[in-house]
């Protein structure tokens, strides 16, 4: 988030941090990155330590399958994954504010791009790293995936768009824009909740879940991949969304029907969001402007289609 959380001040997280986990640091500092949770940088005399992550709790996670990803994630004990690192208990997250906090170490590098994957080199290194992922042995308490919307979802969305989203700046545009696809919404669901009963039929195996290069890490070392709270056991098609957008389709020979599952579920999960966000109060923030161009994207790209 491009925004520390409200009422949270970076003494608080910094004490919870020196409470639980065995590294010593000295302060924290709120990092404008990323999208749906808050980040900041531990450092030890200026040096940084740990990268320290709030996830909210909600529709996607709770806390027991954020607990179960960041642990089961830890147990791969594979050189890509930057896991967190456990609590002086051994658990992967604790309580703060409405969320759970985690740790990983500091990773030294840059960040691997901010869209696509943009070039043959980098595209490599993810097929490679994610045959080796999906090669894993399924760790013991490893979440399974579920669809992210549920069967209604267009009509309990087509409910909430009858009330007046009067909630700030981006509430009635948000409603209206909703309000306008909404028949396509319906369609995108129906579609998805066909595709999502044929998942069972495939094999499953350990799978990031969002390995998109925000959350790519070039390193030393080499590529390695960040942000593990949604890991999770799915078709192997849940990660190939980015390699094959950049044209790497043909390389990685992947189930088509799961390829448009997965786009169909990153559309609606978004949407969805996005109407919970903006039909709530909200003060019109450089957040909420990334949220309303995030779900402007979402409503009008193109329709996903399968190879000739």
């Amino acid at each position: 988030m491009r925004e520390p959380p409200r009422g949270l001040v970076d003494g608080e997280v910094l004490m919870i941090v020196r409470r639980h986990w065995s590294v010593e640091v000295d302060a924290v500092e709120h990092l404008p990155v990323g999208f749906g949770a808050h980040h900041w940088r531990a450092s030890l005399r200026g040096e940084p330590r740990l990268f320290v992550t709030l996830d909210a709790l909600g529709a996607r996670h709770s806390a027991a399958s954020l607990e179960a990803a960041y642990a089961a994630a830890a147990a791969l004990d594979l050189d890509i994954v930057v896991a967190s690192w456990p609590t002086h208990t051994g658990a992967y997250t604790v309580p703060l504010e409405l969320g759970r906090l985690s740790c990983a170490p500091w990773t030294t590098g840059k960040v691997a791009g901010s869209g696509p994957v943009a070039d043959e080199r980098l595209a490599r290194a993810n097929i490679d790293a994610l045959a080796r992922l999906h090669a894993m042995t399924p760790p013991a308490g490893i979440p399974h995936w579920r669809p992210r919307v549920g069967p209604n979802f267009a009509g309990s969305l087509l409910g909430a768009l009858r009330g007046s989203w009067a909630t700030g700046h981006y509430g009635e545009p948000a409603r209206k824009a909703i309000s306008l696809r909404i028949a396509a919404i319906t369609d995108w669901t129906a579609r998805y909740h066909e595709l999502a009963a044929q998942a069972a039929a495939v094999r499953w195996v350990p799978t990031h879940g969002e390995p998109h290069t925000r959350n790519q890490m070039i390193t030393a070392a080499g590529l390695r991949f960040v942000d593990w709270e949604s890991f999770a056991l799915a078709p192997r098609e849940r990660d190939l969304g980015p390699l094959i957008d950049a044209g790497y389709g043909d390389h990685l020979r992947p189930g088509w029907a799961m390829v448009e599952m997965y786009d169909l579920e990153w559309r609606l999960d978004e949407i969805a969001q996005y109407a919970s966000w903006f039909s709530r109060r909200h003060s019109g923030s450089r957040d909420d402007q990334v949220a309303w161009e995030g779900l402007q994207r979402e409503l009008a790209r193109p329709e996903w289609h399968s190879p000739p």
